[in-house]
């Protein structure tokens, strides 16, 4: 394996420093560091952080390669400083069985640019009636610990407490998509006055955080991991917040496009910004921010969700929900938390990095930069701004909400386990 120094970066923001990497794993941090042999990488002025971790990402093989493939997937994950992904199991055929996740496993071994942990599905085929093979996928190569059939609520509560129950015998962790399916047959975009106006159906809060509510409570009982995906309301965050002031074993995350847009952008009725959830209001994205900041959500997700262009240049009632976000989620939260004072760039080190991994189980990521821990490290410049480009981007697909918005930083180097896979902003 190669040696690099990487000289000068400022760790997690701090005063600047090199570090030595050797045989995949940070040999030394310190100033002035040397290495007979070593590649050198010059970091001045870029802020280092531990190598990002997705709790949350779509990489739609086997079944929808249009819209990306493992490899294009990981690709735009590296790109965005991501050294590791959870890749959902809403594919085609559906990952819930031992077989089908060790094929996506294998699919991330195999591309090289970041390691691809597949998350089971709950039931089989993500219906929502018979638990899948969870045990089976547990013991299983790829080692599953975070089940979810994301994309579907686990909407009957005696199947919740039943995966609860099952996934607590391997420490695992059941993922909720909080959608109460009878609240939100046929919503368009977030229940309020802009679906009012705009004559879309709306989407109720109450249809997430009912579904939080119950499920905190059926982890208390059980005493068993709960994690909630892509929470979305001012609500949500408080009944978070409530179930782990009483002990609740339950974690969070946000995704980018809710730390940054309100449901104002659907007034273009551009299918772009339709999205599971939807995108609510400027007060919603106030609370998001802050519970982020204050730890009540653990971590952000991209839920990165490509689509072929037909999905999505279409009208809106028909279009396809979801948006990419593996290459922006970086440049967004500076824009979000930093820019705004609400996060430091330990603090983003630390929900973007150490805690999706914990909540993963990802025992070599989300490592502190120091001797001795995987050399997974992502080089960041903040300084630049620049408008999103689509057509620029590594993912087969060009669903961004963000194309054209300018918005800071660049992701200059990311490193796994001591190998490059971007550098100077390129593919390796």
């Amino acid at each position: 394996m190669s040696t690099y120094i990487i000289k000068g970066a400022r760790i997690l923001g701090g005063e600047p420093a090199d570090i030595l990497v050797r045989d995949g794993v940070i040999a030394e941090v310190g100033a002035g560091l040397d290495e007979a042999g070593a590649q050198v990488v010059d970091a001045g002025g870029l802020v280092a952080l531990p190598g990002l971790v997705d709790l949350h990402t779509h990489l739609r093989e086997p079944g929808r390669e249009d819209a990306e493939t493992v490899e294009s997937g990981t690709k735009a994950a590296a790109m965005g400083g991501y050294t590791a992904v959870h890749a959902m199991a809403n594919t085609d055929p559906v990952a819930d069985t031992a077989g089908v996740v060790e094929q996506v496993w294998r699919l991330g071994r195999e591309a090289g640019y970041c390691d691809v942990q597949p998350v089971g599905a709950v039931t089989r085929g993500i219906a929502g009636e018979k638990l899948a093979e969870l045990g089976a996928m547990a013991d299983s190569a790829a080692r599953v610990r975070v089940f979810s059939d994301d994309g579907h609520c686990v909407s009957d509560a005696v199947i919740m407490r039943r995966a609860l129950e099952y996934v607590k015998a391997f420490d695992g962790v059941v993922a909720q998509h909080a959608q109460e399916p009878r609240l939100t047959e046929g919503a368009q975009m977030n229940e309020g006055e802009m679906s009012a106006a705009l004559g879309l159906r709306g989407w109720p809060a109450v249809a997430e955080e009912a579904i939080i509510a119950r499920d905190v409570l059926l982890a208390q009982h059980v005493g068993s991991r709960l994690h909630v995906c892509h929470v979305s309301t001012a609500g949500s965050v408080e009944i978070i917040r409530w179930a782990k002031s009483k002990g609740c074993p339950v974690t969070a995350e946000v995704t980018p496009h809710h730390l940054l847009l309100n449901d104002g952008k659907a007034g273009t009725y551009d299918p772009i910004f339709k999205v599971n959830p939807p995108l609510r209001t400027a007060d919603d994205v106030t609370a998001l921010r802050h519970a982020l900041a204050d730890g009540t959500i653990d971590c952000v997700a991209t839920d990165h969700a490509p689509h072929p262009v037909e999905a999505k240049e279409t009208e809106w009632a028909v279009a396809a929900m979801g948006m990419i976000g593996l290459e922006t989620a970086l440049p967004v939260v500076q824009e979000a938390m930093v820019e705004t004072g609400l996060l430091d760039w330990a603090g983003v080190a630390d929900r973007m990095s150490h805690r999706p991994a914990e909540i993963g189980r990802l025992s070599g990521q989300g490592r502190p930069l120091e001797a001795g821990s995987p050399a997974n490290i992502t080089l960041y410049d903040p300084s630049p701004r620049r408008a999103v480009d689509p057509s620029a981007m590594t993912s087969k697909s060009r669903n961004t909400p963000f194309a054209g918005l300018e918005l800071p930083g660049r992701v200059v180097a990311t490193f796994l386990r001591g190998e490059p896979t971007v550098l100077e902003g390129k593919l390796q």
